[in-house]
């Protein structure tokens, strides 16, 4: 599936009108002003993957001052290995700057505008456009911009899916998974169909082994297992037709091409690869919505914030700003089947360190199924882990420490982690096996 929507968005991106219907989208006179006509927050958004004609400035300006870029600080900046909320491009947080205090000539910074005003409309009408380019989401999808994170999604997708007797299936490949799982308990039937804890969650099972339920309402997994490193490398079909795929894709959104149409719900939060902590995309198939219990919150409805385009209340506007401004970032590099190739050669830089190591550093996720966003490992030596964390936080490369859960060390190396900063770990975990092994 992996390389069917690969070979789409290159396709698309490699279209010479598509590429220039986005620069169009992105041009100052496009900018300038807002369209004609404009979409009400209660009326349906009619997006698709193709390119739309959707301004993203004051109404009050009739001219575009040139974007100035502040000086780069790169020098001052630190390698963040955080799992999220995680490292952002420079340029895009250099764009956030420059339009901190005036966004383009309102007079007023993104964090004061009313969510209902134009200018906010803009940005968030611009920033699911790009999501869908990326994507290539159709229409029969909405796209949601909501709160709570992807742990919110935990109840929130059998509430909408489900009645509380109906059965569901869950693949357990983590400790996200397995959280799921239990959050789900309280609104459904759930069933573990496979669980990798026995092994320490660190493989993905055969699809041809599993035992589904055929009158299962959903078959659940974590596309990518931020704490262990495990990662769906292509995805299950669901026994019965009438089942739908869903997945938590919180740590590896955006990372790399993805059949949408493969799915009924695709949930994430942005923290990791496309935005600052506070904003949950959750793209359902507009078939699906509808259908909640009597009993879910307001807030947990998607067919309330569908039908209010993700503005039923006030949403984290900065946040989709943020994300806004990530998207655009990424449809410059070429789309998500450049930024994919540019995360896998990250990653197979790191764990050839790890591999050619002679066990100094181990890494415990079977080869085939390791992350290519977060990488988990540790010492042969567990009593220097805490110097190696210290150390690599003197040569600016912080959160390299592990989660609580499992110990050793995690390198989180998402799309905005340079090629540098993997290539600087690199060389420190060399010198230190020097000095240490």
């Amino acid at each position: 599936m992996a390389m069917s929507a690969a070979t789409t968005q290159s396709s698309l991106l490699n279209n010479k009108a598509a590429r220039q219907n986005y620069q169009t989208l992105k041009s100052a006179t496009h900018i300038a002003a807002f369209p004609s006509t404009h979409v009400h927050p209660t009326t349906t958004l009619t997006s698709t993957y193709k390119s739309m004609s959707i301004s993203c400035s004051a109404a009050a300006s009739t001219t575009t001052t040139p974007l100035q870029t502040p000086p780069s600080t790169s020098s001052d900046r630190v390698f963040n290995f955080a799992a999220g909320p995680a490292t952002l491009p420079e340029n895009v947080l250099q764009k956030a700057q420059a339009d901190l205090v005036n966004w383009r000539g309102s007079g007023m910074s993104v964090m004061e505008m009313s969510h209902r005003g134009k200018e906010f409309l803009s940005i968030i009408q611009k920033a699911e456009s790009d999501l869908r380019t990326l994507l290539l989401i159709s229409d029969e999808y909405a796209v949601l911009f909501l709160q709570g994170g992807a742990t919110t999604q935990f109840a929130a997708i059998p509430l909408n899916i489900c009645s509380p007797d109906d059965a569901v299936d869950y693949i357990v490949t983590g400790s996200w998974g397995d959280k799921a799982y239990k959050e789900a308990a309280k609104y459904s039937k759930p069933n573990v169909i496979w669980s990798g804890k026995s092994e320490k969650y660190t493989k993905i099972p055969s699809f041809d082994s599993l035992v589904q339920n055929p009158d299962a309402k959903y078959l659940h997994i974590c596309a990518n297992e931020t704490i262990h490193g495990v990662e769906f490398k292509n995805y299950p079909t669901p026994l019965n037709e009438k089942t739908i795929l869903v997945a938590d894709m919180s740590s590896n959104f955006c990372s790399k091409p993805v059949d949408v149409s493969k799915f009924g719900i695709i949930y994430a939060g942005a923290q990791k690869n496309v935005g600052p902590s506070g904003v949950t995309i959750v793209i359902i198939r507009k078939d699906l919505i509808g259908n909640a219990q009597e009993s879910t919150p307001v807030m947990l409805d998607y067919k309330i914030h569908a039908e209010n385009n993700s503005l039923y209340n006030t949403p984290p506007c900065y946040g989709i700003y943020m994300c806004g401004l990530v998207f655009e970032d990424l449809l410059d590099q070429g789309g998500l089947v450049e930024v994919e190739k540019k995360n896998q050669k990250k990653a197979q830089i790191l764990y050839d360190a790890i591999d050619s190591s002679n066990g100094f550093y181990r890494c415990p996720v079977e080869k085939s199924v390791r992350s290519l966003m977060n990488v988990p490992f540790t010492l042969a030596k567990p009593e220097l882990e805490a110097e190696f964390v210290k150390t690599a936080a003197g040569e600016k490369m912080v959160q390299l420490k592990g989660h609580r859960s499992v110990g050793g060390m995690r390198a989180s190396i998402y799309n905005a982690m340079p090629l540098a900063g993997v290539e600087k770990l690199v060389a420190f975990m060399k010198e230190f096996q020097a000095k240490h092994g």
